[in-house]
């Protein structure tokens, strides 16, 4: 049998090795044959789509009731988990090495294992880009995992609840900011800051889902503090706008709301130092900041550029062709963040959004078709239909383009918030049929009704 490796199950590579494991599984359709071996590897046992790790982060959404357990999947749609890092790969003898597995206590639970391929595909997405500045990966705080998120959540509940009762966590030694700006609030600040580093999607997000979470901590009790006045969010672009990959009249339009949120921006401001309590600007400004999350970019995870001579570009992205085959090897495939996929009539590559990881998931179930049939393999073609962004229980804004109305709209408000929404359901579509997507909105719906609308410890 043809042997299928999907390596990342992020949104596009999950979605992609569901839809291979039913397509050529031993089931009715196949008359019990099974037409090709499927497998999936992944260095977390669960998956979660990761768009969602702002409200993780906010307390907003609880990730346990959210995660799929990969095991669960492969077993219910015909495909094989693999649990590991991908460390090594022979293109020579087509097969991929993956690490150990630790358990929580640092112990092996699988030792280092050899798997061999006939197609491989690369789907491991991005990691956060600190871009070299001082004390970034040290004092701030990412949002890549679910773990990531957690952690966060729970020091910004902790920091509340220290601001309410004037207990001071300790800091390690630091060279002295601006008088009053670090650790400490002074008459007319805000007992306790937030700031975020990076003005795209997941900064602005993030912003919103923290208003909303500072103002249901103080309805439950957990601190008396003034959610608007007592707990600043400060949100720092280095562009002249936020939101800067999308158009002006929706950044405009976003940075008006969040203005009416009470959230400060400071667009035009390169973070050149982060450092326990505080944050150090190129143009000589310090910020308070009682929590750092570092938001301003992504970048290739590094294991790609060590992978036996696949050439990367500068941001560490495999090259493939518009076939998403690799430029140096037909048998190996890249789709999402981690690949650097050409767009015909654009200056620019295929952008890192989750609608791309969908479209070429899609894209390469029928390319492996062809493949199969030895045919001639399709050209992928990236179709751009908008871009939303949530600002929680307030709003959203955004526009739809190209298919979806004929043209360019900006939308906000109650229809914008909906569609951002739907945007999840159907992940939620792709991964189990729509049927079971009806029923596992219903069942979060009721579940919410007993529960408070941010996650309180």
């Amino acid at each position: 049998m043809h042997r299928f490796i999907v390596i990342g199950g992020g949104a596009g590579g999950l979605e992609l090795a569901t839809r291979l494991g039913d397509r050529y599984a031993p089931h009715k359709k196949n008359k019990g044959v099974a037409k090709a071996q499927v497998t999936l590897v992944d260095r977390y046992p669960t998956h979660i789509w990761k768009p969602l790790l702002h409200e993780v982060a906010a307390g907003s959404m609880d990730p346990f009731t959210h995660q799929l357990e990969y095991a669960a999947q492969a077993r219910w749609h015909g495909f094989e988990f693999q649990q590991g890092d991908l460390t090594g790969l022979d293109r020579a003898n087509r097969h991929i090495t993956l690490g150990s597995v630790l358990d929580d206590d640092g112990a092996e639970l699988m030792p280092e294992r050899v798997l061999e391929y006939d197609t491989l595909v690369i789907a491991i997405g991005s990691t956060t880009a600190f871009f070299g500045v001082k004390g970034a990966p040290e004092f701030s705080l990412a949002l890549d995992t679910v773990s990531q998120a957690e952690r966060f959540r729970k020091r910004l509940i902790a920091a509340c609840i220290r601001a309410e009762h004037h207990v001071h966590e300790p800091v390690e030694a630091t060279p002295e900011p601006a008088a009053g700006m670090a650790g400490t609030a002074v008459s007319g600040e805000p007992c306790i800051q937030v700031a975020i580093v990076g003005g795209g999607a997941t900064g602005v997000e993030l912003s919103a889902e923290l208003r909303n979470t500072a103002q249901v901590l103080s309805a439950y009790g957990l601190h008396k503090l003034d959610p608007r006045h007592d707990v600043g969010i400060v949100l720092i672009e280095a562009g002249p706008r936020i939101l800067p990959a999308l158009q002006e009249r929706v950044s405009t339009a976003t940075a008006e709301l969040l203005t009416k949120l009470s959230v400060k921006l400071m667009t035009g401001e390169t973070v050149a130092e982060v450092a326990p309590g505080f944050i150090r600007t190129a143009s000589g400004k310090t910020v308070r900041a009682d929590l750092t999350v570092w938001a301003a970019g992504i970048k290739a995870p590094p294991i790609l550029s060590q992978l036996d001579g696949l050439p990367v570009n500068r941001l560490g992205q495999l090259e493939v062709r518009r076939t998403l085959q690799t430029t140096v090897d037909d048998n190996i495939f890249a789709l999402g963040d981690c690949a650097a996929c050409p767009w015909p009539g654009n200056e620019r590559n295929v952008p890192p959004r989750a609608q791309a990881g969908h479209q070429q998931a899609s894209f390469l179930v029928k390319t492996f078709d062809a493949l199969l049939a030895t045919r001639t393999l399709p050209e992928f073609t990236y179709r751009d239909f908008g871009s939303l962004v949530s600002l929680g229980h307030f709003s959203a804004v955004g526009n739809l383009m190209g298919g979806v109305i004929g043209g360019n709209m900006l939308i906000e408000g109650l229809f914008a918030r909906f569609m951002y929404m739907s945007l999840y359901r159907l992940h939620i579509a792709a991964l189990h049929g729509y049927a079971r997507m009806v029923l596992d909105t219903f069942a979060h719906w009721l579940r919410r009704t007993t529960l408070p609308r941010v996650k309180l410890h």
